[in-house]
């Protein structure tokens, strides 16, 4: 089988160091036919010993919520670009973030810019979904409820506790779509606020969503 097409079997799934090397057996120096790789545009650097397949030979582009808990873990997409992914609030979101119970990092790299939040053991456990590619992979992504409850929590200075200041984050500020909302799991809310942090926050979200769904049951 001709290299390409061996590298156009991993789709957009990350591969390491070592799974090139067993792919690159056949070359003398596999080492040097990867720094080839990269140069000729075949390959795409994220971090030492991990790369990513040129989306233009395999035709599907990198997985970047998977590459996101690769590159950095334990640790699940969350936030901004869950919530975008969700379609609960409409602008693009190009960073892709996560919440890991490491300490606080951000990449910057070819593929794209991955930001990681420290959040506590207790609070991190909650609410996390695999989501499956099309391709049959999968990624850690908070769930919808649980982006949300990340994005209050651990967005720096903000405490809000009335529902006025609440709704005009969500709505104005943020645009989350209202029907979005009303669908929410409140067990997952209800769990972060067991958590106890930025309990009276979460409590106003709670109340909120609970009160959207009588109006449209």
């Amino acid at each position: 089988m001709r290299l390409e097409q061996k590298l156009r079997t991993f789709g957009g799934v990350p591969l390491t160091h070592g799974t090139l090397l067993s792919i690159l057996g056949d070359y003398r120096s596999p080492n040097d036919k990867i720094v080839r790789m990269i140069d000729d545009g075949l390959l795409l650097p994220i971090k030492r010993g991990l790369y990513a397949v040129s989306p233009e030979i395999t035709g599907i582009p990198i997985s970047l919520p998977l590459v996101a808990n690769l590159l950095y873990g334990p640790s699940y997409v969350s936030m901004d670009y869950a919530l975008h992914h969700y379609g609960i609030i409409p602008e693009r979101v190009v960073e892709i973030t996560s919440m890991t119970t490491r300490r606080g990092k951000t990449y910057d790299l070819m593929v794209g810019r991955f930001s990681y939040t420290h959040s506590s053991p207790e609070f991190y456990s909650i609410g996390i979904d695999r989501i499956e590619n099309p391709d049959q992979t999968g990624f850690l992504m908070a769930a919808p409820e649980k982006a949300l409850c990340d994005k209050l929590v651990f967005t720096r200075n903000l405490n809000i506790k009335s529902r006025d200041a609440l709704e005009e984050l969500l709505f104005d500020d943020l645009r989350i779509d209202e029907d979005s909302l009303a669908r929410f799991d409140m067990d997952v809310t209800s769990a972060c606020i067991a958590a106890d942090i930025k309990s009276d926050m979460l409590r106003a979200l709670l109340q909120l969503v609970n009160s959207l769904q009588r109006e449209v049951s």
